[in-house]
């Protein structure tokens, strides 16, 4: 028997952790001096209202090794553990994970996903529906590495005003792209990392860019599952989702909330898409 665990920032909906009977070990969210468990004291909306309210930015921690290694513990003996953990280019909670392996008797192995959101969440479906089919371990390892190498992962930031807060902008650039009108694309790189693509002047011009992107990436998309995260703007998304679906005609489009620890930097308005 196959067990699938992940930590809380995967983004994926309800239906189908409940779907895969997955396991998540929640990371930790501070916002003004109040700690959090992500998904378990506080939901994303909720998340999100405490942000947009707060001077500074909130703060995400790893889940610890000793929650992971009681995460592991709590399954028999003969269960093996797939454990999906956030890009450790992002988060430290991949090496927490393998701390907490180690400090427990399980059996585990823990897999890097190097992406965040639902491009993490993807990985966890994907594995959940190969144990559902028989596959062992080492086989959905094996697949996941080819289709994690070839996942894309684009960022949508609509304002700079959380990169500021942040620190890794500063407030004349910040108000200088807003006066601009500069919306920035971000892409995963190599070791899951996250670099800025291209910056485009506009909110049409941006659309249109984001979808010419995906359009270079690949010409038959009918097998292809897309992952669509935001920090509420559901308006904006479903539009998103209506090009993908008539331009492209995947075989699926998941959309849900982003968590606290991507949601924290997309900031107002920001969109993650992974497929």
């Amino acid at each position: 028997m196959i067990k699938i665990v992940s930590d809380s920032s995967a983004d994926l909906p309800i239906d189908l952790i409940k779907k895969y009977d997955i396991t998540l070990v929640p990371l930790t969210v501070t916002i003004e001096g109040h700690d959090y468990l992500e998904k378990v004291d506080l939901t994303p909306k909720e998340f999100f209202a405490k942000m947009w309210s707060s001077e500074a930015l909130p703060r995400t921690s790893q889940p610890s090794p000793a929650s992971f290694a009681e995460a592991f513990s709590q399954f028999s003996a003969d269960t093996e553990i797939l454990c999906f953990t956030i890009s450790s280019g992002l988060s430290g909670t991949y090496q927490s994970a393998c701390i907490g392996k180690d400090l427990s008797d399980a059996k585990v192995t823990v897999f890097d996903t190097l992406a965040g959101s639902l491009g993490h969440g993807l990985q966890i479906t994907r594995a959940a529906e190969l144990a559902q089919q028989g596959y062992t371990v080492d086989e959905i390892v094996a697949d996941l590495m080819e289709y994690r190498e070839n996942m894309n992962i684009l960022v949508l930031l609509n304002t700079l005003e959380n990169i500021v807060k942040g620190g890794r902008l500063s407030k004349f650039q910040g108000s200088l792209a807003k006066i601009l009108n500069i919306k920035v694309l971000l892409e995963r790189v190599e070791g899951g990392k996250v670099e800025i693509f291209e910056k485009i002047r506009g909110k049409k011009k941006f659309k249109k860019r984001v979808l010419d992107v995906i359009q270079e990436r690949g010409t038959d998309f009918s097998s292809t599952i897309f992952g669509i995260t935001h920090t509420g703007n559901e308006e904006d998304v479903e539009a998103l989702k209506q090009e993908l679906i008539e331009r492209f005609r995947p075989k699926d489009i998941i959309v849900n909330y982003m968590g606290a620890t991507m949601g924290t930097y997309a900031g107002k308005d920001g969109i993650i898409i992974s497929f």
